[in-house]
C-alpha cells in the first residue's frame, strides 16, 4: 500500500510519482527537534508520522528501524505513542540520536544547564595555537580557541548524563555552521571553498539552546502520551538486543550502493573530539561498524570475497550478481581511478543479505517492512537493487515484496559520471 503525504495528492498521479520527495530528509528542517541536526541521509519525518498512524489501524504498533541514522522513526513514534527500537552502528551518528530522543527532558533546566556552561567557556582562556591539520584548514584560530573553550568546560564540568549529552550534541552541531569554509553539514571537507554566512561559537551555542528549548517546550506541551524509544548502538547485520518476533512495522532506509562513505562524513567532528587523528583512523574506529556500501569500506576485502560470493546466503541472486561483479571488475580497468565497485556491490549484497535474516528473527508474522532505496550503476553498470533487495529478503523467509517508484536521478546528465536512469522509491516487504 503506497502512503503520500497531503501535499503530494494536489497533483496528478502521473506527476506524483516523479515530484514525491518523501524519501529525502529536506521538510525535515523545517520541523522541531528533527531539525537539530541536518541529517541528510534521512527521509521525511511527515510521511513516516503518515505510515505509522495508518498501520496502527491494522495493530501494527511496534516498530524498528535498524538504520535509525538521527532518530526520526523513533521520534515519530514517540509523537505517535507507540514502542519502538532503533539500531544504529554509526558511534557518532547514534550519539546524535540518543541526544535528539530526550527532548522530552525538563526545558528549563536543559536551558539553565547549557547556558552555565557557556557562560563558563566565554571566561577560559585558551593559548594553545597548535591543532590537528584539518582543524586547522577549517578555521581561523580565534574560532578554534573558543570551540577549545566550549569543548574544554564539557571535558571539565561534571553534569548529570543527560545535560552532558546535550551540551556534547550542541558543540557538535554547531561545528560546520562556524567554519568559513566548504564544511556543510554531512558532506566531505573542502577547505578550499568558503562560505558567505558564519556565526561565531558562543553565539552559535546559546542560539542553538534556545532553538531546542523552544522546541522541547512546544513539543512537550503538544505530546503527552509518549512512549519512550530505545536505540542501540548495534549492527544492523546482527542484531542482538531486540527480542524474537517483537516487532511488527519496519520503517527503514539503508545505505545506498552509491559509494557515500559515512564514516569520513563525520570526520571533522571525531577529529576535533580527538576521536581519531587521521583518515586512516576511520576504519578501525567507523567502516568496521556499517554496511559496506562503498569502495572505502572494502580497501582490506581481500581474498574473502571468494567467501562472500559463496555464502548460501546470496544463491537467490548469485547468478546475476556473479554476472555484474565479473562486468564491474573488467570495467574498472578501464578507468583511472580502477576503484573496486565489484567488491562493494558483492559486500553490499552480502550484508543486506545478513540483515534481512536479522530482521526475520525479530518480527513476527503479521510484520510488514519498508525499506526506502534507491538503484545504482557504478561505472555505468546497472545494479537491479529493489529486484535483488527484495528477492534476498523472500530468501530470508518473508513472503512478498513490491516496489513503489517515487522519483527518477540521475535524469540530468550534466557533469555525471554516467548516463543511465535510476530511481527511488520504497520496497514493501509482508511476512
Amino acid at each position: 500500500m503506497a502512503y503520500q503525504t497531503q501535499t503530494l495528492d494536489l497533483f496528478p498521479d502521473e506527476v506524483k510519482v516523479e515530484q514525491d520527495y518523501t524519501a529525502t530528509f529536506a521538510d525535515n528542517m523545517k520541523m522541531p527537534i528533527h531539525k537539530w541536526y541536518r541529517y541528510t541521509a534521512g527521509f521525511s519525518a511527515a510521511w513516516v508520522s503518515e505510515l505509522i498512524r495508518e498501520e496502527m489501524k491494522n495493530g501494527r504498533t511496534r516498530i524498528i528501524d535498524p538504520f535509525a541514522g538521527s532518530g526520526t522513526v523513533l521520534i515519530e513514534s514517540e509523537f505517535a505513542g507507540v514502542e519502538s527500537y532503533g539500531v544504529e552502528a554509526h558511534p557518532y551518528i547514534y550519539r546524535i540520536a540518543k541526544a535528539k530522543l530526550n527532548w522530552n527532558f525538563p526545558a528549563e533546566k536543559f536551558k539553565e544547564e547549557a547556558l552555565a556552561l557557556l557562560k563558563i567557556a566565554k571566561g577560559k582562556k585558551i593559548k594553545q595555537t597548535e591543532f590537528p591539520k584539518l582543524i586547522m584548514s577549517c578555521y581561523p584560530l580565534e574560532t578554534i580557541q573558543k570551540l577549545e573553550a566550549l569543548k574544554q568546560t564539557w571535558l571539565d564540568t561534571n553534569q548529570e548524563e543527560e545535560i552532558k549529552n546535550f551540551n556534547w550534541f550542541i558543540i557538535t552541531a554547531i561545528l560546520r555552521t562556524t567554519s568559513p569554509v566548504g564544511t556543510a553539514q554531512w558532506q566531505y571537507i573542502q577547505p578550499n571553498k568558503t562560505k558567505s554566512r558564519v556565526i561565531d561559537p558562543f553565539v552559535a551555542f546559546e542560539s542553538k539552546v534556545n532553538d531546542m528549548y523552544l522546541d522541547m517546550k512546544r513539543t512537550q506541551s503538544r505530546f503527552k502520551n509518549v512512549v519512550d524509544s530505545i536505540i542501540l548502538n548495534e549492527d544492523a547485520r546482527n542484531i542482538e538486543s531486540i527480542p524474537d518476533g517483537w516487532g511488527d512495522l519496519v520503517i527503514t532506509s539503508p545505505p545506498y550502493a552509491n559509494n557515500y562513505d559515512y564514516a569520513d562524513a563525520t570526520r571533522l567532528e571525531m577529529t576535533f573530539w580527538g576521536d581519531i587523528s587521521g583518515w586512516a583512523d576511520l576504519q578501525d574506529n567507523v567502516r568496521k561498524h556499517l554496511v559496506r556500501a562503498c569502495t572505502q569500506h572494502v580497501s582490506r576485502l581481500g581474498d574473502s570475497i571468494d567467501s562472500i560470493l559463496e555464502n548460501p546466503r546470496l544463491n537467490v541472486i548469485k547468478s546475476e550478481l556473479l554476472e555484474v561483479f565479473g562486468t564491474l571488475k573488467e570495467e574498472r580497468l578501464k578507468h583511472g581511478g580502477k576503484k573496486n565497485y565489484h567488491l562493494m556491490i558483492a559486500a553490499y549484497f552480502n550484508d543486506l543479505a545478513d540483515v534481512f535474516h536479522s530482521l526475520r528473527r525479530v518480527t513476527n508474522e503479521n510484520s510488514k517492512m519498508c525499506f526506502v532505496i534507491g538503484d545504482s550503476a557504478p561505472y555505468g553498470i546497472y545494479v537491479p537493487v529493489d529486484k535483488w533487495l527484495g528477492e534476498l529478503a523472500i530468501s530470508a523467509g518473508f513472503s512478498d515484496y513490491s516496489f513503489e517508484k517515487l522519483r527518477d536521478r540521475n535524469i540530468k546528465w550534466k557533469n555525471r559520471k554516467h548516463s543511465v536512469p535510476l530511481h527511488e522509491g520504497r520496497l514493501w516487504i509482508n511476512s
